[in-house]
Order: structure tokens, then C-alpha cells, then sequence
């Protein structure tokens, strides 16, 4: 879960065609440079090309999506597929960019450090996989930080490249796409949140006026969302993550409930959960873990954790036991860590302020989000699923044509 250089599942999120909107990138026609911009595109005016591996080439191109949060540095390389996308290789570390940054309103030195690190691994892989696409953003340590902008120029110097620090609807409508595709159909909305290092996104989509058929169109549906200004290092840090008790932890869930109670439209929302059938969908480390601890697994395994149901009860059980587990019965578990053992029931206390703000029966958990949004995009504005497989174009081209009289 700490440092996962290996490569993800073979699918992903399916999305039917998709035109996109408008997206902020430079293009480059040179396959690799020095430096590298927030997003890229193959060739200008053309078609992205083809690549060589094994000795065959690979008609479909690589995409990239890099995810600079408060806690972690994230980067995910996709080709697509004709159902979605498959992973080409990955690369997740726990760098805890925002340290500090509530107290001292500053990234540390350390922290920076870290990050740099991490971010010269991932130039690497980038540049060995020679990919065509690509969408590099920072989030909220980002955002918040005063020296952030020395820090965003010393990656461009020292890594060769170029981040896209993203407004908090941007963050909020990407975790959107990245998690569409666990949304139930049949249901008339779905709230969606992401509980981060620094900041945790709420989305609510309703779909009384028409569902989009498109996953990668889904932000479309967002009626009201909010960004609120707590995530778990945060939290971590205004009450310690380390020595957690069942008071403190409900001191916890109160002082995020007052973030929520500014959300819009959230009488509406209540009523609406009332009258219509809906669902949460969470995509954090918080709720991947308590899935990871709900089924017993000796160790942390995505292909059982993601797209999983949990009920209400499920969730609040798993709390429960989390509680009761001390500093290091957290760190020895195999599915929290040393590096979440301080993080995981501040990501707890504000799930819990979620639910009880918004009661649901049940929550789908995504180990997805802000990277698959991204590649999901990107793939979509280059409308790669609206052009048939070759083999469908060779036998339309090759289809008799009508006799004529």
C-alpha cells in the first residue's frame, strides 16, 4: 500500500464515447523532452502514435495521470482498451507532502524533499513508457501552502516537471469520473466522497433529470458539492491521530459535522435520501482500509476491495474494532501500516460525519478516483471509444455495396 510499483488490474472503469469539454494543455511533437509539461499531446494535429514493445506495435497509445495530494504522490499509466483502459504500470508513495502544513501554513523541507523524490521516480517511468497523453495536478497542500510557488518552480528545475495545481471543483468533478462507474444504476443519485491528506471533496449527483449514459460525462450530474478544509493529516494533527480515544474520536466527528452543516442544498439532500433510493461511493485510503479489515485479509488486496458493498452496519462494526485497537495493534496490521496507523480514524471520523449527516444503507468503495478521472478524460476528449476496433473498420471498408438497379 506504501510504495506499489507494480502493475494494477488489467481493466478499469468502461466508458462508453465520450467528446469531453475543454482541457488546458501544451503540446509537444517531440516525443520526450527535458522538461515536462502538466499535459501533453503526442503530436499536434495528428494522431497519437503508435509504440513498438516486444517486438510488435501497440496501435494504442499510453496515457499518464499524476496525483500530487497533501499525503501522497500517485501516478497511473493506462493504455486504452476496447471495454476501458488497462494499467500499464503504477507507482503510489506516502511522501506526507502537507507535514506540518495546518500549523505552520508551509511545506517543510523534509516533506519537500520527499516529494521530490517520488516525483524523479515517477519522470522516469514516464519517460520509459514514452507516453503520449498525459495530466500532471497538485491538490490542496498545493493550494494552501505560501511557499508553494517556490516549490512547484524547484520540481520544474530539479524533476523537469511542470505540475497543474487544481481549483477544488476541478479535484471534486475528477473524482467524479474516476469513481462513475460504481454508481448503481437504477438509482435516482449517489453521493460520492473523497477524503484526502488536506481537504475532502463531497459530491452529490442527482439523477432525477436523466442519468448520463457516458461515465466520462457523470460531472454533468453533479447537483451541489462541497470541498471542505479537513483531511486526514489535518485532522491528525488538530486532535493526534496516534492516541485515539472513543471521546476524542466523537470530538472528531463534531468538528468535521460543522464543515458539513455548509454544504448546499443540504436539506434537499436529507429530503431527497428520503424519497429516492441512493447510495455513497467513498474513494480514500480511509474506506479502502476499513473494506480491507471488514473482510479479514491478511493483507491488502484491490481486486477484492474495490467495488465492494459494505452496509451501514459493516462500516460502523469495523469502526468500532478500529477504536479499540491501539497505536501499535494499528501499525502491525497488515492492511493499515505504519504509514496510516496516526491517519486512518481521522479518515474515520469524517466518514462517520458523512453518514450521519446523510444516512445510507449502504457505501460502494472505490479504490479509484482523481487518476482514473484523469486518464478517463483525457481518453474520452481524444474519443477513443468512439471509433470502432480495426477490426470492425476492415470489414466496413470491405462490405459489398448495394446492387442499384
Amino acid at each position: 500500500m506504501v510504495d506499489e510499483n507494480r502493475p494494477g488490474p488489467a481493466k478499469a472503469v468502461a466508458p462508453p464515447p465520450d467528446k469531453g469539454g475543454p482541457r488546458n494543455h501544451s503540446q509537444n511533437s517531440k516525443p520526450q523532452s527535458d522538461r515536462i509539461g502538466h499535459s501533453r499531446r503526442a503530436r499536434k494535429g495528428g494522431k497519437p502514435p503508435s509504440h513498438r514493445q516486444n517486438g510488435r506495435v501497440a496501435s494504442a497509445p499510453i496515457y499518464g495521470a499524476l496525483d500530487l495530494g497533501t499525503n501522497n504522490c500517485r501516478l497511473l499509466l493506462a493504455r486504452p482498451t476496447a471495454s476501458g483502459f488497462k494499467v500499464i504500470d503504477g507507482f503510489s508513495r506516502i511522501v506526507r507532502l502537507g507535514e506540518g502544513l495546518s500549523q505552520t501554513g508551509r511545506l517543510s523541507s523534509d516533506a519537500m524533499d520527499r516529494t521530490i523524490e517520488a516525483l524523479q521516480a515517477c519522470k522516469v517511468k514516464l519517460e520509459n513508457q514514452n507516453v503520449a497523453s498525459f495530466r500532471l495536478i497538485a491538490t490542496e497542500a498545493c493550494r494552501a501552502a505560501e511557499n508553494a510557488d517556490g516549490f512547484l518552480a524547484r520540481i520544474q528545475s530539479e524533476v523537469g516537471i511542470e505540475l497543474e495545481v487544481v481549483d477544488r471543483q476541478t479535484e471534486a468533478q475528477l473524482a467524479v469520473t474516476g469513481c462513475a462507474d460504481l454508481v448503481e444504476p437504477n438509482v435516482s443519485g449517489a453521493i460520492i466522497f473523497d477524503i484526502g491528506g488536506g481537504s475532502s471533496e463531497l459530491a452529490w449527483l442527482d439523477f432525477r433529470g436523466g442519468r448520463p449514459k457516458s461515465p466520462g460525462k457523470m460531472a454533468a450530474s453533479i447537483r451541489s458539492w462541497q470541498s471542505l478544509p479537513v483531511g486526514v493529516v489535518s485532522i491528525a494533527e488538530k486532535f493526534d491521530g496516534i492516541n485515539v480515544t472513543p471521546e476524542s474520536f466523537e470530538e472528531m466527528v463534531a468538528y468535521v459535522a460543522t464543515h458539513l452543516k455548509k454544504f448546499r442544498g443540504r436539506e434537499k439532500l436529507k429530503r431527497s435520501l428520503e424519497e429516492n433510493p441512493m447510495h455513497l461511493v467513498g474513494t480514500s485510503g480511509t474506506v479502502t482500509t476499513l473494506a480491507g479489515l471488514h473482510l479479514g485479509l491478511e493483507r491488502y488486496d484491490r481486486s477484492k476491495v474495490d467495488g465492494l458493498w459494505m452496509r451501514s452496519d459493516h462500516v460502523q462494526d469495523t469502526m468500532r474494532v478500529l477504536i479499540n485497537m491501539d497505536y501499535e495493534k494499528r501499525r502491525a496490521n497488515a492492511c493499515i501500516g505504519k504509514e496510516r496507523a496516526d491517519l486512518v480514524l481521522p479518515g474515520c471520523a469524517i466518514f462517520e460525519a458523512i453518514r450521519r449527516e446523510w444516512p445510507c444503507e449502504r457505501v460502494r468503495v472505490a479504490d479509484r478516483g482523481l487518476r482514473e478521472g484523469i486518464l478517463i478524460s483525457l481518453m474520452s476528449q481524444d474519443r477513443v471509444w468512439s471509433r470502432p476496433p480495426p477490426s470492425k473498420r476492415r470489414r466496413r471498408r470491405n462490405k459489398p455495396k448495394p446492387a442499384t438497379e
